[in-house]
């Protein structure tokens, strides 16, 4: 992409790179523990938090293109069991490295009196901006590729019934009786029947049993 929106010293997702100059094979190690910012991960699946803390562990390294930047993000992350849907929680890690390019430096990584505008219109490429580099993109896709796409509370998470929606990790042993569509006439049959019987038991018989019935009125 082109040059960075205007970044903040102030946002704790940007760094500065001065300290290094532009001395090929300089290194700089970074720790910080920053809040994660909004919609990190999966959204309405899983992610970290918003405000909750990342731990950053980042390598700078000067270069002739620019700063390559090699870092670990870890974090906690939540979401629900895509089987079960109850809630979840794990330790993410994620791995990433990129190059931030100096606005000057041409493909080939020589210093230009003018920038170049090639390099500068390529979309793949992050530049520096006045030797600040802001890493909330790439902490967005390095997160993301970590993440499951679809997390479960255990790899054997039977689910839940299909029938009443009931937990089967809860309840090993939980089934319905299935029954035959093929028999489900016979069965409504079967019960008029025993109602028909009730009422001969009971001394009177069913209005379809008195024909007469008419006549003595």
């Amino acid at each position: 992409m082109a040059h960075n929106a205007r970044l903040d010293h102030r946002d704790p997702l940007v760094f500065d790179t001065h300290e290094l100059g532009r001395r090929p094979g300089a290194l700089q190690r970074l720790t910080r523990t920053v809040p994660a910012p909004k919609d990190l991960g999966l959204q309405g699946v899983v992610g970290v938090p918003e405000g909750a803390p990342v731990e950053l562990e980042l390598r700078l390294e000067s270069v002739m293109e620019g700063v390559l930047v090699t870092g670990t993000a870890r974090a906690q992350a939540e979401g629900e069991c895509v089987r079960c849907l109850e809630p979840l929680e794990f330790d993410l890690e994620a791995d990433f490295q990129e190059l931030f390019s100096y606005p000057d430096a041409d493909e080939r990584g020589r210093v230009s009196a003018e920038p170049d505008a090639d390099a500068e219109d390529d979309e793949d490429t992050l530049f520096l901006e006045d030797g600040l580099f802001g890493l909330e993109p790439l902490l967005r896709d390095a997160v993301v590729l970590a993440l499951p796409m679809q997390p479960v509370c255990q790899e054997d998470c039977p689910g839940l019934c299909s029938e009443c929606g009931a937990r089967l990790l809860d309840d090993p042993d939980h089934h319905h009786d299935a029954v035959d569509i093929r028999w489900a006439a016979l069965q409504g049959l079967a019960g008029t029947m025993k109602d028909g019987e009730k009422d001969e038991m009971s001394g009177g018989a069913p209005r379809s049993a008195r024909p007469d019935e008419k006549q003595e009125k």
